[in-house]
């Protein structure tokens, strides 16, 4: 049975590769959009196509041999199969985030470019892990039940921008940045990680891990994993990374205005001339750690946190207009970015290994 894929943007392109990976021989005939916008015309050379025109392509036996795999934000998920099935394309399953994760897993345990932390072997120890999840006041509900595993904690984003109360830990108690959050969305949370518990007398030993989750996206840690950490002697956790076509600067030129971007190269050259001159080889290539998530080690966390936020404050200052004067996440864009080439940089160094992100709805 052949295979469109229905998406056309870094989860279908990572559905893409994985499948080609492990699958060399599935025929996979076209990516789908429902319009054709500002998506590609081609994803490794494959056309991307409107459903109605595809479904209008062809006859009714084609339509009943072809299978749709949904690779798109879940969200949309429920509105896709009904476009799909309006138009006669009635053999479709979703790809999940846990499922798009679990290809992942597959693929990387195959290639060894990104490691996946269950392809390590379980140890005896199990780690400390402290993960502070970020709430904002005005987040939706999420439609179904999800237990959070007791190491993660709920943490108020923004709480200093006011709002009802929604988690007991507030990013606006101690030292902060919670005013701030406009811009720098969930990395007021990470901020206050680093002041607050990281440089904290009682923080714990060097073998504690602390991170950064969201309400709706959180690493999944799961079965022996957390005997994966210590005795593998991991240092980060990061999601998967998300594929871009051509790469990631042209990805990020969709999201962060020309001179604001120039301002983020400027503040890499000026405080880090070490990693500026890795950064192109970073822009170039085409995978991304995204949503600022991650989970490591105390004095890991805490080194990439003063290497980052500097250079965040830099960008506060010479982004044009500055950021006291906006009430946009460019901030927190240009993390991602950041947090891509601070790991990337220190790959030798550090022991890294990847998890799921799973997106809760």
């Amino acid at each position: 049975m052949d295979l469109a894929i229905y998406g056309a943007q870094s989860i279908a392109l990572g559905a893409y590769e994985a499948i080609h990976n492990i699958c060399p021989d599935r025929k996979i005939r076209c990516f789908l959009v429902t319009r054709q916008d500002r998506n590609p015309e081609t994803l490794h050379g494959i056309p991307v196509m409107e459903v109605g025109g595809f479904s209008q392509s062809l006859s009714d036996q084609e339509k009943q041999s072809i299978e749709i795999l949904i690779a798109t934000p879940e969200p949309v998920m429920q509105e896709i199969e009904g476009t799909l099935d309006r138009v006669g394309l009635r053999c479709h399953v979703r790809l999940t985030s846990s499922g798009w994760a679990e290809l992942m897993g597959y693929r990387y345990s195959c290639d060894r470019t990104f490691v996946p932390l269950q392809a390590l072997p379980p140890g005896y120890h199990r780690a400390e892990l402290h993960v502070f999840m970020a709430k904002f006041h005005k987040d939706k509900p999420l439609a179904g039940r999800y237990e959070l595993p007791e190491w993660v904690m709920p943490i108020q984003a923004g709480a200093a921008l006011g709002g009802e109360r929604v988690a007991g830990i507030l990013d606006c108690d101690g030292e902060n940045i919670s005013a701030k959050n406009a811009n720098y969305s969930e990395l007021t949370v990470l901020y206050w990680i680093w002041k607050n518990r990281l440089q904290h007398p009682s923080a714990g030993s060097e073998h504690g891990y602390y991170g950064l989750a969201h309400y709706r996206r959180v690493l999944e840690l799961a079965g022996d994993d957390e005997l994966r950490l210590v005795d593998n002697g991991v240092d980060v956790v990061l999601p998967y990374p998300m594929p871009y076509e051509p790469d990631i600067e042209a990805h990020h030129k969709r999201y962060l205005k020309e001179a604001d971007w120039a301002a983020v190269q400027e503040a890499v050259r000026r405080l880090c001339p070490e990693y500026a001159e890795f950064f192109p080889k970073v822009l170039g290539q085409r995978y991304l750690y995204n949503y600022n998530i991650v989970i490591a080690r105390r004095p890991v966390l805490e080194e990439y946190c003063s290497w980052l936020f500097p250079i965040l404050n830099r960008l506060e200052e010479t982004s044009v207009p500055p950021a006291s004067e906006r009430a946009d996440r460019y901030i927190g864009y240009a993390a991602e970015t950041l947090e891509t080439l601070y790991f990337m940089f220190n790959k030798d160094r550090l022991r890294i290994a990847h998890a799921g992100c799973r997106f809760l709805t």
